[in-house]
């Protein structure tokens, strides 16, 4: 894999059946810097590409579990080899319970802990700041970015929680108060090599000022949720 520059760095953005959130995160890969590449979920092909976001939504109807049938994808066979291999992988949302599913990221995602829909503002504290998608972040920085699920809760048995944070491999915490029960207020994790990252809250909606959150600079000017994607970028430049 080469890059040449930000703007030589081509990353993908699968779509799936029910996904809502695929324009977004083309949208947030075009605004760091990088070149969106469309994929499909029944191509195996990656079509060549430096790094991958599984977007948010209801792959499939969310049918079964969310996540559990989009995991059977064609798209995904691939993915899971090139990720093994350390292609960045950043699954938002529903993408992240597609991580959980097809196992590169331990746990799972249940119905939200009040059963009901959650769409709000969200801050959270960046626990690991040293991954492919959180390195233009500080370990201890709060931000906000917006989070908005039904099946949010991550769940996993106590020790698999205490290996997590004994390998720093929480990347991601709610502060505020935990919106959906999820176990130790665990927002997002990664996998061992920090290449793959997954979390419930939609940092593709908070990457420009006048349509993130608030923020210190006023109203809707949050653009928190912009240095997942040049991290990314900063990722993969120091590999090239």
């Amino acid at each position: 894999m080469s890059v040449s520059g930000a703007a030589g760095a081509r990353i993908g953005v699968v779509t799936f059946p029910g996904t809502l959130d695929d324009r977004d995160a083309q949208r947030a890969v075009r605004v760091a810097g990088a070149t969106p590449v469309p994929l499909w979920h029944g191509d195996a092909d990656l079509g060549g590409v430096d790094a991958v976001v599984l977007p948010g939504g209801f792959s499939y109807g969310d049918y079964l579990r969310a996540g559990a049938i989009a995991r059977f994808a064609p798209v995904m066979t691939s993915l899971v080899d090139a990720a093994k291999g350390g292609l960045p992988v950043l699954g938002i949302c529903n993408g992240f319970q597609m991580l959980t599913e097809s196992h590169l990221l331990p746990g799972s995602m249940i119905k939200n802990e009040r059963l009901t829909f959650i769409c709000r503002d969200q801050v959270l504290r960046v626990e690991n700041a040293g991954t492919a998608w959180t390195n233009e972040f500080a370990a201890g920085e709060e931000i906000t970015i917006p989070l908005k699920n039904q099946d949010g809760q991550y769940v996993a048995d106590e020790r698999t929680l205490d290996e997590l944070e004994g390998e720093g491999r929480v990347v991601f915490r709610y502060v505020g108060g935990n919106p959906n029960g999820s176990r130790r207020d665990i927002a997002g994790i990664s996998n061992a090599r920090g290449n793959v990252v997954g979390l419930m809250p939609h940092p593709e909606h908070a990457v420009e000022a006048g349509f993130g959150p608030d923020g210190a600079a006023g109203l809707r000017s949050g653009t928190d949720g912009l240095r997942f994607f040049t991290s990314a970028l900063t990722s993969l430049l120091a590999t090239a």
